[in-house]
This record gives structure tokens, sequence and C-alpha cells, in this order.
């Protein structure tokens, strides 16, 4: 008799529907959803949580772990190229989970015939992004495969960070009662992808918006502002990070369209090629979850008025502001001391056992935002 376990999985994918990958599989919606399951349900634990990185203790010290792989097409476009894309995401998706980024590994998948120049462009890249991010790429891999099946490069990384704190950041320490920070507009990182794609021309040329987001969440970290969870934007965009986050904890969230910044000339792209912009990726934008009123009670003044970068910490807002004096209030002069135009709180957290998301329309209407089954744009990052 065999001394093995016998385990039967149950996939959660319903193969008689979806018997072969689709490209909305890898697009941020309901199908990449079901996928992740499918991994989870072979791979996963019962208290695996679901989140941009894992956190991990090792010998007494907190560490935060991810992984993320890059196929974007095409490989340069407005604002960056698939070098700097996959450094910037991967030091975004462990800053998210509250940790300082420290070192990345990289792998490359090339094809073969593929231009050394485009080639040493695109390692140049991310060796700037890396050193604008303070973080080292200390190990990789390298594999070639045959012309004509791997469309040119495919970028694996992997990065560590450490966690300096005892918060826990995460979607299930989301709360009724939080507000909802954004640090900036939406749309421009999917938008500048398919205009190059497609070979679109728009009066202005739209730059991706994908950037390094450490350096700010650090700042928030570092004035001690109590923060439940924080998401960046990427695949599926504004739309399916929320939807996540109020599955993951089991509360609704309402956001006011009328105060979620989307440049002019964004919303006229998506308006053209009928995309929503709550629902287009982005690479440099978050959102922050914390609650209006510190946790300790501080008042203003007893916070520093500088944080550095000569932006004072006190009474940057309007003095009717409704957040003034607590910790929204705070987070969000940090948050424009590095986004200066567009950080703004864009709704709140609420009780809600359907875990909705609502959107409170310009007119005064609302609607349930929910999660597309796909994606309106394949491989954006």
């Amino acid at each position: 008799m065999s001394d093995r376990t016998s385990v039967n999985l149950v996939c959660p994918i319903p193969l008689q529907q979806y018997p072969h990958v689709l490209m909305a599989h890898g697009g941020g919606g309901k199908l990449m959803h079901q996928l992740v399951q499918m991994f989870l349900t072979a791979f996963g634990t019962a208290d695996t949580i679901q989140h941009d990185a894992v956190t991990l203790e090792l010998t007494g010290n907190k560490i935060a772990f991810t992984t993320d792989s890059y196929v974007v097409n095409p490989l340069f476009f407005p604002g960056g190229d698939i070098g700097s894309l996959a450094v910037n995401g991967t030091v975004n998706d462990l800053a998210m989970a509250g940790a300082r980024p420290l070192y990345l590994s990289v792998s490359f998948i090339l094809e073969e015939g593929l231009s050394m120049e485009i080639l040493w462009q695109v390692v140049q890249s991310m060796q700037q992004a890396a050193e604008k991010s303070g973080v080292q790429i200390v190990t990789g891999d390298t594999k070639v495969v045959d012309r004509g099946k791997g469309d040119g490069i495919f970028i694996n990384t992997t990065g560590v960070g450490i966690i300096e704190h005892a918060r826990a950041i995460a979607p299930q320490s989301v709360q009724p009662g939080d507000l909802i920070l954004l640090n900036g507009d939406l749309a421009r990182h999917g938008i500048a992808i398919m205009a190059v794609r497609e070979g679109l021309e728009f009066e202005t040329t739209i730059e991706s918006d994908s950037t390094p987001l450490a350096e700010v969440v650090l700042d928030l970290l570092a004035a001690d502002i109590e923060i439940h969870c924080l998401r960046d934007l990427t695949r599926g965009g504004l739309a399916s990070v929320l939807n996540e986050i109020t599955t993951a904890a089991k509360v609704g969230i309402e956001i006011d369209e009328s105060l979620i910044p989307v440049r002019e000339d964004v919303q006229g792209a998506c308006e053209i090629l009928g995309f929503d912009p709550l629902y287009v990726a982005n690479e440099g934008r978050f959102v922050a979850f914390i609650p209006q009123q510190d946790r300790d009670k501080l008042a203003l003044k007893d916070t520093p008025s500088d944080n550095g970068k000569g932006v004072s910490l006190r009474a940057s807002l309007d003095p009717t502001c409704p957040y003034r004096g607590c910790a929204s209030q705070r987070a969000l002069e940090i948050m424009r001391s590095h986004f200066p135009h567009n950080a703004v709180v864009i709704g709140k957290v609420i009780e809600d056992k359907n875990s909705l998301v609502t959107l409170k329309s310009k007119i005064g209407s609302k609607r349930i935002i929910d999660m597309l089954s796909g994606e309106q744009l394949p491989r954006i990052c």
C-alpha cells in the first residue's frame, strides 16, 4: 500500500465554458480571478491573502516578496519601456505591502533575431529605473526561444523588501469609515500603449504614468499615519481594484465621479475608443485606505512642519476642508508633495453585506461598478 496521500482538487474554472486559455484570462477581470483561484486551489492555504506582495517572517524580520512578468506590446512607448516598467511595477508591488524595496532579480526570455541595440536600450533603462527606485538588481537568468516564438522580449522580475513597521497593510484591514485617497489622474498608461500600438495620433502626446511609488509610501509610513490598505491600479484599473477590496474586506465602497481626475485628452481618447477610464490600467497610480480620524487623535500641530521637500504638513489645504486636522488630511498633503496636482479623496468605505462598489455620477445618479469579465486592453504590462 502506498503511503502517499491522495488529494483530489476541483478546478474552480468552468472548464466546459473555457477549455483553453484566453487573452482575457490575463486582463485583471473576472476570468483572471478564476485563473488565480485555480492556482490558489493547488498552491494556496486557508490563510492565503491575495495582495501585491506576500509578507514573510525570517528570523524575526518581516520581508515582502513578490514576482511579476512583463509582456507589454510595444516594447517602447511614450513615458517608458518594458525595462523601466518591469522595475517600477515590481517596486510598486513591494511598496503596496508597506515595504522598503531592496533587491530585484530579473529573467529575460529573448526571441531569436531580437536586435542587440534594442536589448541594450532595455537593459540600460532597467538600470536607470533601479537607481531611481533605490534597489539593486542582484541576480537573473536568460533564455532564448525560436524566432517567432517570443515576441521580442519577455521579462520576469522578483522583488524583496523589508517591512520596518507592525502595521497590517492588506485588503482585509479595510474598515467602514475609511476614506479612499488617489494619488493622481487615471488611464494614461493604457491609452499611451493603445495609441502607439494602433498608430493613433491625438493633438497631444499621451505619456504613460509609469513611476516608482515607494518614496511616497515610505513618507506616509514615516509620518505615522494609520494605513489600512494600499493598492496600485494596474490591470483592470481602479474599478477592478476596488471590487477586489470589497470582496476581501466584506465591505462596500462609494466613490464620486466628479472627484476622480482624468485628463481631458485621455477622457477624449477613451470616448473615441469606447473605453471607461475606471477600467484602464495605470502604472504609477495607487489608492490608500486611511481612517478619517487619527488613531491617537494627533493634531496637525504635532506633526512635522516640513516633509523634507519644502511642503508644509500643517495647513496646505482649504481651511474649510472636511478632512482638515485628521489622518486623511495629513496623508493627502504628503501625497500632494509627490503628486502636486491630482492627489484627492475620491470616496469612502461603508458597511454593505453585498460588497458593492457604487459610483455617484456627475449628474447625481448612482450605478454599480462591477468587475469586467476580461479586459479592455490586452498586454499593457
